[in-house]
This record gives structure tokens, sequence and C-alpha cells, in this order.
């Protein structure tokens, strides 16, 4: 039996998404940019797409910017405002907890003269909008904060931080990064009060290699990649037409009865945490997103229990995906206070639509009777 528990990671594109992509790869291959008869083709993809996706977030076609996924959106947004606003201010805000495509570009605007100020989490992982607006100065020209932690599920209260943070300087920008929210919970950045907002599409069953850029009209952001003038100077290169196309579509579907799906798969997290934190020393470090399941099983290091796992056809992550093959103290897990016990034994289950109680109730067996054997091991 095979089990993907790693949705969190990434996700397998719809039946819909591989078919749309290689149909315009075989048939539609034109270059957007091109006069004749298949780049308006291909054009038209691009626009399909643009559509989709603005009236989920209730925005207009033009404020979405398609990139080649979440990485390259949070660069654009926080280098693109660094960029933009560097004469008004070298000042800004994120969380301490970010995804390392935040928190590394602020360490690279740290080296080329910028300040950063980073907000640290409570034991649940959770940040509060106080501190966020107690941060903010007159020099300040940005606060980027994650929707929903990557690692552990933690839920930020971002429309409270973004309300904040303009009360207090109203020409501060507020991004959030929505890679794992997008498609989980409700995503709409007039609500939340963002001027941008990052999604990546594999995370949605869309293709590896897509994603966007929301942009609310008026924000003034440069570009990061320059030549030949695509999506309005933005975002220059010959557009990822097969990807955007497979985009699209992927959003089409995982919005259709998106809360329906998402109370179904937090009913198998439920499952699963209950089934885990029922055995000796096992601890759920959170429960707030739908999707994610973040447990400790103490006794064992995260890495032994995940190739056991692997080994009966059960996919989990010892982590972020993107750092995880350079395996390192969890920034995360050492925020909320874990002790070195449970740092070294956590373990990330991540559920989509597809996934169903018959699994959940193997992966909970599996590792009832793993878990006394690895301990012993260990031990001995």
């Amino acid at each position: 039996m095979e089990v993907y528990f790693d949705n969190s990671a990434t996700t397998k594109v719809y039946p819909e998404v591989r078919d749309i992509m290689l149909k315009v790869m075989d048939e539609d291959y034109g270059n957007p940019s091109s006069l004749h008869l298949k780049g308006v083709q291909a054009e038209h993809y691009i626009k399909d797409s643009a559509d989709i996706i603005s009236k989920v977030l209730k925005c207009m076609p033009d404020e979405i910017i398609f990139t080649s996924g979440g990485t390259e959106s949070n660069n654009l947004a926080i280098i693109g405002t660094a960029l933009a606003k560097k004469r008004k201010g070298k000042h800004l805000i994120t969380s301490s907890i970010e995804h390392a495509s935040v928190l590394s570009v602020m360490a690279f605007l740290e080296k080329e003269g910028f300040e950063v100020t980073y907000i640290s989490p409570d034991s649940e992982g959770r940040v509060r909008a106080e501190d966020f607006a107690e941060a903010v100065r007159e020099d300040t020209i940005l606060v980027s904060c994650m929707h929903i932690n990557n690692e552990i599920g933690a839920v930020q209260p971002i429309a409270e931080i973004a309300k904040a943070v303009k009360k207090k300087n109203p020409d501060v920008y507020v991004h959030t990064d929505c890679i794992q929210s997008f498609g989980k919970i409700e995503v709409n950045p007039k609500k939340l009060g963002v001027d941008m907002l990052s999604v990546s599409g594999h995370k949605l069953h869309g293709p590896k290699g897509s994603g966007f850029l929301y942009v609310k009209k008026g924000t003034l952001i440069r570009p990061i990649i320059y030549g030949g003038g695509q999506q309005k100077n933005m975002r220059s290169g010959t557009e990822n037409v097969p990807a955007i196309a497979g985009l699209g579509t992927a959003v089409k579907l995982t919005m259709a009865d998106m809360n329906e799906k998402m109370e179904r798969v937090m009913s198998l997290r439920d499952k699963l945490i209950e089934g885990l934190t029922a055995l000796p020393d096992v601890y759920s470090n959170s429960e707030a997103a739908p999707h994610i399941a973040s447990i400790s099983f103490t006794g064992v290091r995260a890495e032994v229990m995940l190739h056991a796992l692997e080994d009966k056809g059960i996919y989990v992550s010892s982590g972020s995906a993107c750092s995880s093959n350079k395996r390192r103290e969890s920034a995360v897990l050492t925020a909320i206070g874990l002790d070195r016990d449970r740092l070294e034994s956590t373990l990330r289950f991540s559920f989509n639509e597809t996934n169903t109680e018959e699994e959940v109730d193997y992966a909970v067996k599996t590792i009832a009777e793993l878990l006394p054997v690895l301990r012993h091991y260990v031990r001995g």
C-alpha cells in the first residue's frame, strides 16, 4: 500500500492539468508574443488563467504576475519593493519562522544595507499583530508574513497585522506568502488588507515551476528579471504557457467545493493526530491548518522514522521540503520552544483531498508497530 502524506512538499497534478499542458505543448505551442494565430492561441491560455485566478481572488486580471513558483514570487515581492522604495527607507519586518525563500532574501538585503526586524512567535507558532505594529518605523517600507506556516501549520493573523501596520504607517507595503494557504482556507487580498500575495502551483495539484504574485494596483515594485518586457515589463521572458495553463486549471479544480474538501481533509488530520497521540510519548505540535499535522515521536530521530515509514510505503517529511535534503535544526520548532528530544523527532504529515481513512488507519497501525522497535534499537 502506498500512502502519500507529503502534500505540503508537492502534490500530484490533476489529470486535467496534465491534459491541458500536453495540448499546449503539442498543438498550441506558439510564442504568446507572436502576432500570428499560433501566438494569439497561446496568449489566450495566459488570459484565461489570469481570469480564473482573479475571480478567485476577487481582483483584476492585470494584478496577477505569473512566475516560476513561490520562491520567485516571494523574491519579486520583497526585492522588488526594496528596489522601488529604498529612497523612502531601508527597514523591513518579517517573522522568524518564514520559509527560506523569504528569510534568505532578507539576509541578502541585510548585506545590501537594509535593516530587518524579525518577529518571534508564541509557543503555538503564531505571531502577534501588535508586535509587528510596534516594530513599524517611519523608514519601514515592507512587512512580510506567511499566512500558514509550512512546517507546523500555524495560521497567522494577516488581516490584523495589515490593519495594525497600516494604521501606524499607511505607506508600508504588506506582503503575505500564501503558498500553504491558497486552496486550503479563504484567501482574499482585499479582506486580508495586503498589497502582495504569493502562490505556488505545485502545492495545489498544478505543475512544478508555476506560480503567481498578486500585486495590488498602484503598488510600486521593480522587476528583478529584465528582457523583452513581457507581463507589462514586470517579468520578462517568454511565458511558460503550458505551466500557466496547467496552473489555471489547477486553481479552478482546487477551488471547486474547497470548503467541503477541506472539512474532509481536516477530519483525516484529526483522526491521525488522535490515533498517534494515543501512543506513548507522541505529541502534536499544532492543530491549526486543515491539512498539516506536526508530530513528535520522542525517542526516535525524525530521519529514522521517516525511512522506516518509507519502507512501509508511507511518505512524510522531516521539515520544509526545500531544505530537508540539508538536515539542520528547524528554526520553526526551535522558535516555539520544543525541547531537544521533540526537536529531533518531529515529522510533518500533510494531506490532500484524495487521502483516505484507510490510509490514516494504516499509518497509525504501522507507526504503533514501529515505535517500540525503533525506540528499543536507539536505547540499545
